[in-house]
């Protein structure tokens, strides 16, 4: 009986030891939702204008290259920054792409009409961030 007892405990114990679950420190991913190439909103169009010229990039020649409705995983729209915290909520919006100057650049959306470029490998490109 006292074998049976220390076996189930022993069990119990490295159960609750075991690894469980998915790292706290998973990247969020886009999950697409309708079409794959949205139309781009006047207003969100020209945010992205704005935007690209206060980086220095000349905006009178700029393509759309790609636009996608997506859910995004959290806050951080499917581009987190080391050490910044997100809202862990399902957000609906946006990937839009444009190239200019024979860059591309990757926008995101939330609700709003803010964009925000990701930036991952923007800095290995010598691009200015802000």
């Amino acid at each position: 009986m006292k074998r049976t007892v220390i076996a189930a405990i022993l069990v119990f114990l490295l159960a609750g030891c075991a690894s469980g679950g998915t790292p706290m420190n998973t990247p969020s991913s886009p999950t697409p939702s309708g079409t794959s190439h949205g139309e781009v909103s006047e207003a969100r169009w020209n945010a992205i204008l704005a935007d690209l010229d206060g980086r220095g990039v000349a905006t009178d020649d700029v393509q759309l290259v790609s636009a996608e409705q997506v859910t995004w995983n959290d806050g951080s729209l499917g581009c987190p920054k080391p050490g910044q915290s997100y809202t862990q909520a399902i957000v609906a919006g946006m990937k839009v792409v444009v190239s200019a100057e024979g860059k591309q650049y990757d926008y995101r959306f939330g609700t709003s009409d803010n964009p925000k470029l990701c930036d991952r490998t923007l800095k290995a490109r010598g691009i200015r961030l802000r």
